[in-house]
């Protein structure tokens, strides 16, 4: 697959993808008031963002066409 994810992207992604993710652990602890279904969820969405915003490939943009990347790769 071809990069299609641009840096401000990868930027917000990984912003995001930390939030989540810390949102998560906080909530596995106890921190957070949530139910351990959220923590699962916020614990995935952290998992895809980082993921996506280290290999700069997002097949959800590969399926819909978008590419936020300006350089060709």
């Amino acid at each position: 697959m071809n990069v299609n994810v641009g840096a401000t992207d990868r930027r917000v992604r990984t912003a995001v993808g930390a939030l989540a993710g810390a949102a998560s652990l906080g909530t596995l602890a106890g921190l957070i008031p949530a139910s351990s279904v959220a923590a699962l969820v916020l614990g995935i969405v952290a998992i895809a963002m980082l993921g996506t915003a280290v290999t700069g490939v997002c097949g959800l943009y590969a399926v819909l066409g978008v590419d936020t990347c300006s350089i060709d790769s």
